[in-house]
This record gives structure tokens, C-alpha cells and sequence, in this order.
């Protein structure tokens, strides 16, 4: 029977924040009606820095913020909509690569497949290097790709213009709010201190001060609120992050 869509992520606070700080990590979307699978594959992909999210119940799926993944692994034979039909309802919902996990060989399913929008096939059974390759070339070709565009849910951030918008409008930042956003955006889940934020956004030879950056942050998550997205946390004590 399908579980409820969980939140697997990276499993130990530890191996979080290492997670978290790691180069090329992704989020990804692993869709299953075999719990057993998406255990594993949940644990496997956050041992190589990427943050999962495991769905049991492919309909479940269709409720989700989608822009925010990086990838999805699909399986296609499950219950009540198979993963063919999930990715025709959604592949136009999704800027991100899509891969079939299926025990089916034939090479019309393949090409059926890869007709709906799918970007690559994993048969089943798969060897756990293949498909550490296999999502790792798929995250790095996008990497390339999104190189100066950092998508982060609702929010885009255009390092090149230095611009922020949300859900498609910008936001009228400030160049030291922007220049706060990115560093947090960058480094999202991760806390940076006031001292760090100082360094890395104004740099060593600032003089702003600490109530100076709580300024700057607060009229920053001010105009964000405005735009309908909230996505810097105040840490107490220790600073502020981007939510990931």
C-alpha cells in the first residue's frame, strides 16, 4: 500500500551539513511505489551530496512544488497511474531531467518513453555504480547548463544581471540586498554568520557592522515577503540562511 510522500534527505546531522556544502549537489525526486527502493536510493544519492525526496504514491507527486528538483527518477509499472502517465501530466511542469527506472526491455517502451520528455532509462535491475554515473553526468550536464541561473522554487537569481525575481517578477532589490541574497542563495541550507556575510558580500575591508547586515537582511526578506516567497531563516544565535 503507498505511504505518504517523505522527506528523506541527507541522514545525520553531520553528513547534512557535509551534504549541504558539497559540490554539485542536487535535489532529486525519486518517485516509487516500493518503499524498499526509494529507501535505498534515498540513501545512496544523499551519501554522494544530494538532498532526496522520496513519493510512494505517484498522484501525490502531481501536488508537488516541482521547479525546485534538479532531477527525478521515476519508476514506470506502479498503481493507479503508472509512470508514463505521470510524466505526460508533468514533464511541462519541469525544467529538470527525467529518468525512467523500469523493468520493461522492449524498445518501443523505450522510445514511448522517451517521447513523453524522458531524458534517459535505468533498467531494472541496476547496479548501484551505473546509477550513481548516470544521475551524476545528468546533475553536471545541468550544472553547465544553469552555470548563471540559480533556481531555487519560486525564486530565480540571474548571476549574470545580478537580478532576483519571484514567480516570474523581479524583485526590486538594492545592489547590497542583492548581493546578500546571492551569497545566501549559494550557499543555500548552509548558516552564515554576520561576520561571514560581511566578508563574502562586501568584503574584508567593510566596516558594515553587525546591526548594519540585520538591516540589510531585513529589508531584503521585507520586499521577498512582498513577492510572496519567504525563503531566508533567521537562525538565533548564529545568523541566517536560505531555506533549501
Amino acid at each position: 500500500m503507498a505511504t505518504p510522500m517523505e522527506t528523506i534527505g541527507c541522514l545525520g546531522r553531520g553528513l547534512q551539513d557535509a551534504c549541504e556544502e558539497a559540490k554539485g549537489m542536487a535535489r532529486i525526486l525519486v518517485v516509487d511505489d516500493d518503499a524498499a527502493i526509494t529507501d535505498l536510493l534515498s540513501r545512496v544519492l544523499a551519501r554522494d551530496g544530494h538532498a532526496v525526496d522520496a513519493a510512494n504514491d505517484p498522484v501525490s507527486v502531481l501536488g508537488l512544488a516541482l521547479s525546485r528538483y534538479d532531477l527525478i527518477l521515476c519508476d514506470v509499472m506502479m498503481p493507479g497511474m503508472d509512470g508514463f502517465e505521470l510524466v505526460g501530466r508533468i514533464r511541462h511542469l519541469v525544467d529538470a531531467p527525467i529518468l525512467f527506472l523500469t523493468a520493461k526491455v522492449a524498445e518501443e517502451d523505450a522510445v514511448f518513453g522517451l517521447g513523453l520528455g524522458a531524458d534517459d532509462y535505468i533498467r531494472k535491475p541496476f547496479g548501484i555504480v551505473e546509477l550513481r554515473a548516470k544521475v551524476g553526468a545528468h546533475v553536471r550536464r545541468e550544472e553547465r547548463v544553469r552555470t548563471h541561473m540559480l533556481a531555487l522554487g519560486d525564486v530565480r537569481v540571474d548571476l549574470d544581471a545580478r537580478e532576483l525575481s519571484a514567480h516570474g517578477s523581479p524583485v526590486p532589490l538594492t545592489p547590497t540586498e542583492y548581493a546578500v541574497c546571492e551569497l545566501l542563495a549559494m550557499h543555500r541550507g548552509q548558516v552564515l554568520s554576520r561576520e561571514q556575510i560581511r566578508e563574502r558580500a562586501f568584503g574584508w575591508a567593510s566596516d558594515a557592522g553587525d546591526d548594519a547586515i540585520s538591516m540589510h537582511v531585513s529589508n531584503a526578506r521585507a520586499k521577498l515577503r512582498r513577492a510572496n516567497v519567504d525563503p531566508i531563516e533567521t537562525v538565533r544565535g548564529m545568523g541566517y540562511k536560505w531555506q533549501a
